[in-house]
């Protein structure tokens, strides 16, 4: 199947005019439609599709030879977009249509990407198994038992199958880097503010942060160079030069020149914290295969320290659900979303409305949020995760004065079965330990597929840089997939049955 290949075999075949985007979007609609069981998908729209890509392909008649022109990708249903439903995969946004586009949406179809459907999430991104979505659970392609991991846990699931080459997500906490390594693709988190949040149904705000999925890390620096960039129309915006995130894929770590080791001189920083009780052995055992791989590519370890990484859940679920809290006062039934159906007065169909529209998931964060928010505990609980999350953000700089790059797992195990912590929020929580420092800190981090733990389920490397640095990170995840095939391994296909 042509949705098998990478973007860059891909844009060669469109180029060369073996394949048609209308083609390639008719495939990847079909490979939808058979592993419906997954339940990846939450929006599918054939006629748009179908005329975005005969729209591409009118584009290629004419001789354009932009890069991304013609592929198929999937939205995560947190990002907005005209002429589709844009639900966060919650009730309360069920048949809510945006009038204009986001802006990862708009600069990607404005490249030519052909939109093939929205993706299933957790409710307003919040979740880490993608459970809590008013459409039901995803389920892991690698196996249909277990979680595929969220809150993007549909494009992942959706890039993993071969259902579509790349996909759109969000990262609050871990939403790209845990359902990437759960599915055994590859996703980036950018530094914050690289992609705007224009369009992206907010969770919370100093935390939210788009980025890609795809089967490797040159397809995700493909697709960084379409979605990142200045956006006046988003606050969080940061201003920082254009740069190709490709431009150092191949070459050697520092010009170095020795072809057999290509990263000589690269310092990865292995923190002390990342290693201790509570790794499994078998993700250990995959993360170590993958450092012994970057030694013989010439890398060297570093032992460095991130004192305050346990402080990171406890800060994080004071800090994202207060922002939670506020973000979601605006679901209330007036102008957009859903409305109770019977009510006495204005406060009750407030509550009633807020009460059905809601999971319970999003309705803890927000009595959560609520609560730190209010008189009296303030400053015990939100201020003091301020102060602390500066904290943690300083001990990632000490820790880049002795390495390049920082390793070390996503999460502290593979995938569980679905259902397995769906009594337990706080273990639900307690899984995302090693990527919300990164996340309070506003670094980029990247998850590569680099091995199978337990029961034949996918284990993800994180790779972590220093700000700005993704085009570096990028160049040291892509020697590793130059050297190793685990980005090629893919699960049966979802139509071989349960």
């Amino acid at each position: 199947m042509m949705v098998e290949k990478s973007l860059t075999e891909l844009r060669a075949a469109l180029a060369a005019r073996t394949v048609s985007a209308v083609e390639l979007a008719r495939e990847s609609l079909a490979a939808i439609e058979a592993a419906s069981e997954l339940n990846a998908f939450i929006g599918l729209d054939a006629a748009q599709t179908l005329a975005a890509a005969e729209a591409a392909d009118a584009r290629l008649a004419r001789g354009d030879t932009s890069p991304l022109l013609g592929l198929p990708i999937a939205h995560k249903d947190v990002f907005v977009t005209r002429g589709w439903n844009s639900t966060a995969g919650s009730k309360m946004l069920e048949g809510y249509r945006s009038p204009f586009d986001a802006t990862v949406v708009e600069r990607l179809a404005a490249a030519g990407m052909v939109c093939v459907g929205k993706t299933n999430m957790d409710e307003f991104a919040m979740g880490s198994s993608n459970e809590n979505s008013y459409f039901g659970p995803v389920r892991n392609p690698w196996d249909r038992r277990a979680v595929p991991g969220g809150s993007s846990g549909g494009s992942a699931a959706a890039v993993a199958a071969r259902l579509v080459p790349a996909a759109t997500g969000t990262d609050t906490g871990g939403s790209i880097r845990q359902p990437a390594s759960f599915t055994g693709v590859t996703g980036i988190k950018p530094t914050y503010g690289r992609v705007s949040r224009y369009g992206m149904i907010a969770f919370a705000s100093s935390l939210d942060q788009g980025g890609p999925f795809a089967r490797s890390a040159e397809d995700c620096a493909l697709l960084l160079n379409g979605m990142a960039g200045f956006d006046a129309r988003d606050s969080t915006s940061l201003e920082h030069p254009d740069e190709d995130f490709t431009r150092h894929l191949g070459k050697g770590w520092n010009g170095s020149a020795d072809a057999a080791r290509p990263l000589a001189g690269l310092r990865i920083g292995l923190p002390d914290e990342y290693f201790g009780e509570g790794l499994a052995p078998d993700v250990r055992a995959a993360i170590d295969a993958a450092l012994k791989e970057y030694e013989a590519l010439g890398a060297v370890r570093v032992r460095v320290s991130l004192p305050k990484t346990e402080l990171s859940i406890p800060v994080y679920y004071v800090i994202a659900p207060a922002e939670a809290s506020s973000n979601l006062s605006r679901f209330d039934g007036v102008r957009f979303g859903h409305r109770a159906a019977q009510y006495g007065d204005l406060l009750d169909m407030y509550k009633k409305s807020r009460s059905e529209g809601f999971g319970e998931e999003v309705k803890r964060r927000i009595l959560v949020g609520a609560y730190v928010l209010s008189h009296g505990y303030y400053d015990a609980y939100y201020l003091q995760a301020q102060k602390i999350r500066r904290i943690i953000a300083n001990d990632f700089q000490q820790a880049f004065t002795q390495c390049d790059v920082i390793m070390g797992p996503v999460a502290p195990t593979v995938a569980w079965d679905l259902g397995a912590k769906g009594d337990d929020p706080v273990a639900m929580y307690l899984a995302d330990i090693y990527t919300l420092s990164t996340s309070l800190a506003g670094l980029p981090g990247m998850s590569v597929p680099c091995g199978f733990g337990a029961n034949g389920r996918p284990v993800g490397l994180q790779i972590v840089g220093n700000y700005f640095d993704e085009s570096r990170m990028l160049q040291v995840a892509d020697a590793f997939q130059q050297a190793t095939d685990w980005h090629l391994r893919a699960p049966v296909p979802a139509t071989a049955g349960v």
